[in-house]
């Protein structure tokens, strides 16, 4: 009986994140044209950090209740699953263009950040220190981003949208509570069933809770694919992975040091080669095609085999 409730917690989690993520891409594209800001820098800022809200709360939450490796597990299992599943999946949906400065920075810049948490995590720890070089990478980051808003020579384009700013404001502020909203009772409602079940923590990390606060990523990257927002859906991702490490673990070591397990060391490498995969995908076509898409979500598989 208990199983059947947090099963129909999941649907309805399930279905929270659907429309969430369909308002909050509908209201943030639209107000990125009427302010002429790009598709891509909405993707790295507001989108990325919005949808790893949940990641950020529960590896927080996880880190000050000493579930290190929930904490750890979920970003490293998040960001594998941004990669290969949701930008596998968005890839079959529609081809994606990516951007040149996301392909020649920001990409390399997550690919660098993720093998320097493999680093900082060899001595078994993310300790205080591991958390001040995180956040200073993570303000250098949003240095960046700024220079990238100020730099931007878009013409400006049309409005398609007849509905006034407030409203697309309010679209955007109801899509984000419905996806934290969503993604907390379905992960929730995951850790249940699965503690029932008799899964290892670790495991529970790396998929479960993983999976459950990377459906922002998921919904908002597919129907940012799916209506033709290609910026929005690669940024989304790149932004968000690196806000997971460079904020989210680095603000947990400022709170808590964080273990670093050695069965993680195998899944940060993961991570790593699977940004190096992407980076190497788009370097010469600038572009995330089908094929692609079917390798990465095979990696993912054989990955997931590997865990299980």
């Amino acid at each position: 009986m208990e199983i059947c409730l947090q099963a129909g917690l999941l649907c309805f989690g399930f279905f929270l994140l659907i429309k969430g993520a369909d308002r909050f891409v509908e209201g943030t594209s639209q107000i990125a044209k009427r302010c002429n800001i790009s598709q891509l820098v909405i993707g790295l800022t507001v989108v990325a950090m919005g949808t790893s809200a949940p990641e950020a709360a529960v590896s927080i939450s996880s880190a000050l209740k000493g579930n290190a490796d929930i904490t750890i597990g979920n970003i490293l299992g998040s960001n594998i699953l941004n990669i290969l599943v949701i930008l596998g999946a968005s890839a079959l949906i529609a081809s994606l263009p990516v951007a040149r400065s996301t392909v020649r920075y920001e990409m390399p810049f997550l690919l660098g950040i993720t093998i320097l948490l493999f680093i900082q995590g060899l001595d078994g720890s993310i300790g205080f220190t591991d958390g001040i070089v995180q956040l200073g990478c993570f303000v250098v980051y949003i240095g960046y981003l700024l220079m990238l808003v100020r730099r931007q020579k878009e013409k400006k384009e049309e409005i398609i949208s007849c509905r006034p700013l407030w409203q697309l404001l309010m679209l955007t502020v109801v899509g984000l509570v419905f996806i934290i909203w969503g993604s907390d009772l379905s992960v929730d409602a995951a850790v249940a069933i699965a503690n029932d079940i008799g899964v290892s923590e670790r495991f529970i990390g790396l998929t479960i809770v993983a999976f459950g606060t990377s459906l922002p990523e998921l919904c908002t990257s597919l129907i940012a694919a799916r209506k033709g927002n290609a910026d929005i859906a690669i940024g989304n991702i790149v932004g968000s992975n690196i806000f997971n490490i460079l904020f989210v673990i680095g603000l947990s070591a400022l709170i808590v040091p964080v273990p670093f397990a050695s069965s993680f060391i195998l899944d940060v490498i993961v991570a790593a080669v699977s940004t190096l995969f992407l980076l190497l995908f788009c370097w010469k076509r600038k572009k995330l095609n089908r094929g692609c898409g079917w390798i990465m979500l095979f990696g993912y598989i054989c990955y997931f085999m590997m865990l299980w």
